[in-house]
């Protein structure tokens, strides 16, 4: 059947292969993996060291990085609650096409609001979208602050900085917590490889 848009010549065509197909042929089921936290938490480390403990075990993964994004398909956003969303969905339907296409997609950015969020998972099947809440308390990551963007945004260099004078809205129910003020990288890895290789079931893709 096909789909159509609010522009009614504009009709969505079927692919030949099927997400399924593409699952098979990598011996994986594929998903999104969400990192939100607060600058400085951890997301981006931790993503690329699970990046390379997926591809150790012979997982297809791609990592979609926040500030990466900003350079390419994203630079012409800005930092406003609006570019923000926009930021978020932009980044949720590039992941979507990496599910379809079999491949793990992590994606690691502050998405501070719960709404936002929301509506990135909306778009996966169920099961398909992992909240992975990279939590370490404010205090920490101004500590850390590895890019100097706490000291700007204390100085009043940076407007609309998340935790300083714009909020971050904690997940409500997240898939995963990683409390990279207490555990290792490494510990933080582990958790979500448990997870996706007992609870997800990450090598069954249901083709026989």
């Amino acid at each position: 059947m096909h789909k159509r848009n609010s522009h009614n010549h504009v009709v969505w065509h079927e692919s030949v292969l099927k997400k399924e197909d593409r699952q098979a042929l990598h011996g994986h089921k594929s998903l999104m993996i969400w990192f939100t936290g607060l600058s400085g938490s951890g997301k981006s480390t931790v993503a690329n060291a699970l990046q390379l403990k997926l591809y150790q075990q012979g997982i297809s993964s791609y990592l979609l990085d926040g500030d990466n994004l900003r350079h390419g398909i994203n630079k012409d956003l800005s930092f406003s609650e609006k570019d923000r969303k926009e930021n978020i969905r932009r980044t949720a339907e590039i992941g979507k096409l990496f599910v379809d296409a079999g491949i793990v997609v992590l994606a690691a950015l502050i998405s501070p609001y719960e709404e936002d969020r929301e509506c990135a998972r909306f778009l996966f099947n169920k099961g398909e979208f992992i909240e992975v809440y990279v939590a370490c308390p404010i205090e920490e990551c101004q500590k850390r602050d590895p890019k100097g963007l706490y000291k700007k945004a204390i100085n009043g260099e940076i407007k609309g900085f998340t935790g300083i004078d714009d909020p971050y809205e904690e997940p409500k129910n997240p898939d995963i917590i990683l409390k990279t003020n207490e555990f290792s990288v490494d510990k933080c890895t582990d958790k979500i490889i448990h997870y996706l290789f007992q609870q997800i079931n990450l090598l069954q893709t249901g083709k026989e």
